[in-house]
């Protein structure tokens, strides 16, 4: 793996994948704090166009457990932030790293980096990174096509209240019937037609 880190100075997505790049850190070095995780992240809305199999956008570690700089700490993330990060990377197609001890992790945290379905989102072999499908207020709708032909949709809410996200049919460029499931939750919600719509928690997201 051939790995540019140059913090995204020069607009490295445009050219990374010339000069033999498999991946590219869009950003400066990201820390756990939630404002900036989400200005990394969100800030990727435009580049999903330079990801693709084999080279890769990348917004830095994952702020997932314990992290630091030699002595390890618990994340400043709340877990609902540690959620919406790991989902947001998981939608940008982004490489997972993380910064942790691997023999040091509580139950969330393994639960966190070991979700099957949610792994299987980020690694899709077709390699689309998402992108966003619309922003109002607090909330955004994020969501990237997948192999077999489904779609893969974050509904996120950045405010401090809880608020009601809906990924609305149309926006996403599909109709009629379609089963909607819980990839955090591994269940299925039911079939909608038209819409779907979620109450997410302040800071959280839902896969």
């Amino acid at each position: 793996v051939y790995s540019l880190c140059q913090y995204g100075m020069g607009n490295v997505w445009e050219w990374g994948e010339t000069v033999g790049a498999n991946m590219w850190r869009t950003t400066g070095d990201l820390m756990d704090n939630y404002s900036q995780m989400i200005r990394v992240g969100f800030g990727h809305a435009g580049l999903e166009m330079h990801a693709g199999p084999g080279h890769w956008n990348d917004p830095d570690m994952l702020c997932v457990g314990k992290v630091g700089f030699g002595n390890l700490r618990p994340s400043r993330l709340t877990q609902n932030e540690q959620i919406s990060q790991v989902t947001l990377w998981s939608l940008l197609a982004a490489p997972l790293l993380i910064g942790g001890d691997i023999r040091d992790m509580d139950q969330f945290t393994v639960d966190v980096l070991s979700n099957d379905e949610v792994i299987a989102v980020d690694q899709d072999p077709l390699g689309k990174a998402a992108g966003r499908i619309t922003q109002n207020g607090d909330t955004q709708v994020w969501a990237r096509p997948l192999e077999d032909g489904t779609l893969a949709v974050g509904l996120f809410n950045v405010g401090r209240t809880k608020a009601k996200v809906t990924a609305k049919w149309s926006d996403l460029g599909i109709a009629g019937p379609q089963l909607v499931r819980d990839l955090w939750m591994r269940k299925d919600l039911g079939t909608y037609t038209g819409s779907f719509t979620a109450e997410v928690l302040p800071h959280a997201a839902w896969l």
